[in-house]
């Protein structure tokens, strides 16, 4: 009786830990993905405002 108790103890133990790693793992490629995302929109608006400056500069160079 109680070493069935002890290695369902261990079962839930492992298996709780296998779990729980996959849920992390997952989480964090989903955190890791959407900021990546993120930076990459901030940087397409920094180009994008980059070259308005400079066609400004251009303009203000030919006047």
């Amino acid at each position: 009786m109680a070493l069935d108790s002890l290695k369902w103890g261990y079962i839930r133990i492992i298996t709780g830990t296998i779990l729980g790693g996959i849920l992390g793992f997952y989480v964090m490629h989903r955190v890791e993905v959407a900021y990546k995302e993120k930076m990459n929109e901030r940087l397409k608006q920094y180009e994008s405002e980059l070259k308005e400056k400079e066609k400004l500069n251009q303009l203000e160079d030919s006047i």
